[in-house]
């Protein structure tokens, strides 16, 4: 199945679910928020959010600094 995420294509197994995929990417679930086809996925429903054909996300961190 392909996705976009970040602005570029990803092909992934069928059934995969976003906090899967943030696995997969080894992001750190407390630093991330994703932007799941233009609206904010609450971590908690994360494990619910099975990933579809052409379905478009962003992964944003946030980095402190000074």
């Amino acid at each position: 199945m392909r996705i976009t995420l970040n602005g570029r294509e990803e092909i992934l197994k069928d059934g995969t679910t976003l906090t899967e995929l943030v696995s997969l990417k080894q992001l750190n679930i407390g630093e991330v928020i994703v932007v799941y086809n233009h609206q904010l996925a609450k971590k908690e429903s994360w494990p619910n959010i099975v990933l579809k054909e052409n379905d478009g996300l962003e992964f944003l961190r946030f980095v402190g600094g000074g």
